[in-house]
């Protein structure tokens, strides 16, 4: 059994803990086959017409605005949390709304960007959303000393979810080429996401049933209310950063280095696809490398995280990342000094690099978690949530930018850039002054 520190009373069992990691499990398949490998692709390359020169720029006009939204959202739909209680509604509800839609891409056929971009920014609205009230629950089922671990556990099985769901709808559902057959290929793509949708229900059975509901559901609050009361937190923001000044330091860090981790997730698919010749079982291989790869990573660097320390690890994985990415913008001239291919190499340093993805995201997690009072959960998670969405905005843009402008070589600067400076500023937040502050602050009862 777990001890919490937001619910002493209430022991947390294994079972609850594998409920609640469950829930990243459920959740990647849409983060890995929608956003990352397979319909950002399918959507620049055959949704978008041919004659456009756009594609990464509307992609990112999705993921901009659905970042948007839910920057406006997760602090309204924290408040209205704490104030009505009944996370887990909060949490489930967002994971349907998800499923809905994603499936609802069936319907959506070349051409039509707008019903594409809609569905996409109500989908990944959702599923941010119901990131954060995931993560939330953190505080509920961790004490300080096993934060990093359980964080851990719960992102290195989500990379597992992520490897499932890339089976399924590679081997089970895309089954031809655009080049072999592209009406076919097309219709299969629509039908990878009723499977995605499916896959985001079923697989989320484990937390319906055992995450426990440990903000017990209180009276019903008007609209008004909750906007007076968000608008009341966000004014008291100020007086926090004055008792919390080293957690919103790390919120500014996390933006940056977030940024870069945002354009990887983002236009991964999309690189690939541009900058490789590949074929679809070789580009297979490597997306369900990419997922093995990060699992690893999760587990190896949470188990080290244990050792020296969330700050510490953020750090390292940041440098892991920045070789990673040099060696990719390097890649000719470092292919002709290997004497391999440049798939062969590009595919090497994406292993490598991928494998710090799902650590350098957990450890951020868990120092959210440790300096964040008790009662503050729902809405520091919530502005973990918002700057988070900051951060895809700020890298999004850039990126399909820079790419569109000039070329998708010259956006792994703006990654590298984005990755360097988060190393550098994460070494200067004292992560062991901020649980002072936090834990004073809970103690002294602020509000």
């Amino acid at each position: 059994m777990v001890q919490s520190r937001a619910a002493a009373a209430e022991p947390v069992s294994k079972l609850e803990i594998f409920g609640w990691a469950m829930f990243d499990v459920s959740n990647s398949a849409y983060t890995t086959v929608v956003i990352t490998i397979v319909y950002s692709a399918f959507f620049v390359h055959h949704l978008v017409p041919e004659t456009s020169e756009w594609g990464n720029t509307y992609w990112g006009v999705a993921m901009v605005v659905s970042n948007l939204l839910t920057m406006l959202l997760a602090p309204l739909m924290g408040t209205l949390c704490d104030l009505k209680g009944g996370k887990k509604r909060f949490l489930l509800g967002n994971m349907l709304l998800c499923a809905v839609t994603t499936a609802c891409l069936y319907f959506v056929g070349p051409g039509a960007i707008g019903w594409a971009i809609l569905l996409i920014t109500i989908s990944n609205v959702a599923w941010m959303l119901s990131e954060v009230f995931c993560a939330s629950f953190l505080t509920d089922l961790a004490t300080p000393k096993t934060m990093g671990l359980i964080s851990g556990i719960g992102w290195g099985v989500g990379y597992l979810g992520g490897l499932l769901s890339l089976v399924m709808v590679l081997f089970g559902v895309i089954t031809t080429t655009a080049e072999a057959d592209l009406a076919t290929y097309i219709h299969q793509n629509q039908l990878s996401m009723l499977a995605v949708g499916a896959f985001f229900v079923v697989v989320s059975l484990p937390t319906i049933l055992w995450l426990k509901e440990r903000d017990p559901i209180r009276r019903d609050v008007s609209a008004k209310e909750v906007w007076r009361q968000t608008w009341q937190r966000l004014s008291h923001c100020w007086q926090l950063t004055r008792a919390l000044p080293v957690l919103w330091r790390f919120f500014l860090v996390f933006t940056l280095y977030s940024a870069g981790m945002a354009i990887v997730i983002k236009f991964f698919g999309i690189y690939v696809d541009a900058r490789l010749s590949l074929s679809a079982g070789e580009k297979t291989t490597i997306f369900l490398a990419l997922q093995v790869s990060a699992f690893v990573g999760a587990v190896a660097f949470g188990v080290l995280e244990t050792r020296i320390g969330p700050k510490a690890t953020i750090f390292l994985t940041l440098v892991w990342w920045i070789l990673g990415v040099l060696s990719i913008y390097g890649l000719t001239p470092l292919s002709e000094w290997l004497g391999m291919t440049e798939n062969q190499v590009f595919t090497i340093c994406a292993l490598l690099a991928g494998s710090g993805l799902g650590s350098t995201q957990s450890a951020s997690r868990t120092i959210v978690g440790l300096l964040t009072p008790v009662r503050y959960s729902a809405m520091m998670f919530g502005f973990w949530g918002l700057f988070g969405r900051l951060a895809t905005i700020l890298g999004s843009l850039s990126f399909a930018l820079v790419a569109d402008l000039f070329s998708l070589q010259d956006g792994l600067l703006v990654i590298l850039a984005f990755f360097v400076l988060g190393a550098v500023l994460v070494l200067g937040v004292p992560i062991s002054q901020g649980m002072k502050q936090a834990g004073h602050h809970a103690d002294n009862g602020a509000t």
